[in-house]
């Protein structure tokens, strides 16, 4: 079997914790410590995020969406296949190598999402870009961290607090979609979602392309009906 090559390193803000981005043949994997952040071989839920987060609005041509966390693109990508053209899609990303990431050696993995007009990138914190914004966004797409569970940065708890939720509530246009990635059913966190006034839908989704294989991940459609 090829070997694992480590290509480059970041730090994650916060509490330091090394991402590290390794490539073997055509396959890239990112990890913190001995947990596996993403892969480019299963991306079926991260592709899923954007899609179901966005095919509520498609109505919108003009659309502004908000995506936290660019990971290897695939959210993005999916979200933009559902857009019209002349919809406007924010990106918010905290580690600046992963920016660069996905302009150069992950660039291909999605087909260039960060090339499309109608994407802007912010070096910034998705937390700071929500609680800023009211009734900016129709639709909110979370994948930071590891979903309602943080794994690589505490601060990322308030995202999913009641605090986080009803600020994104206040984010977001009238049946405007919050969309959000978990590693598994977090029943707690669907109350909080209910008590932030928002309808919630839970899909049951598996990690491998078109949803056919690989662990079970659940992804979160909260509506501000």
């Amino acid at each position: 079997m090829i070997p694992w090559k480590l290509v480059d390193t970041a730090q994650s803000p916060g509490n330091g914790d090394e991402l590290r981005l390794y490539e073997r043949d055509n396959e890239f994997s990112i990890k913190v410590g001995n947990y596996e952040l993403m892969n480019s071989r299963v991306y079926g839920t991260e592709d899923a995020l954007g899609r179901l987060g966005c095919e509520k609005i498609t109505h919108n041509p003009r659309a502004r969406v908000l995506v936290g966390g660019l990971g290897m693109g695939y959210t993005l990508r999916s979200a933009l296949n559902e857009l019209g053209m002349e919809a406007q899609v924010a990106v918010a990303e905290l580690v600046p190598e992963v920016v660069k990431w996905n302009r150069d050696m992950l660039a291909h993995l999605a087909g260039h999402p960060l090339d499309d007009k109608r994407v802007v990138v912010h070096e910034a914190d998705v937390a700071q870009m929500i609680k800023t914004s009211k009734a900016g966004y129709n639709a909110i797409l979370l994948d930071v961290d590891n979903g309602p569970q943080g794994l690589t940065i505490s601060e990322n708890d308030w995202l999913y607090s009641h605090d986080g939720l009803t600020a994104a509530f206040d984010a977001l246009r009238p049946n405007g979609v919050l969309s959000v990635w978990s590693s598994g059913p977090e029943p707690a966190f669907a109350k909080r979602l209910r008590r932030a006034n928002f309808d919630v839908e839970e899909v049951g989704l598996r990690a491998g392309r078109e949803g056919k294989r690989g662990a079970h991940y659940t992804v979160y459609i909260a509506e501000r009906s």
